[in-house]
């Protein structure tokens, strides 16, 4: 089993802070993790904040590249 939450979590404050909603990683995971991406959009741009009509898809599509240089084992999981 693989944890790809902080991974995920890290890119989307990232994306977000570019975008002008300032988050950090902490933010993100007690605040998006398990969430959809479009409830996520939903939830930013209720403030004013836009994060394109592509968000979702361009958040899809770079998943991929994002879990392709690695992703960290669950500890005592097998």
């Amino acid at each position: 089993l693989v944890d790809t939450e902080n991974l995920a979590n890290r890119r989307l404050a990232e994306w977000l802070s570019t975008a002008g909603y300032p988050a950090s990683f902490e933010y993100c995971r007690k605040n998006f993790s398990g969430r959809s991406m479009v409830s996520v959009q939903k939830e930013v741009e209720a403030t004013g904040v836009s994060l394109g009509v592509d968000f979702v898809e361009r958040w899809n599509a770079g998943l991929p590249d994002l879990f392709a240089h690695g992703v960290e084992a669950v500890p005592y999981v097998r």
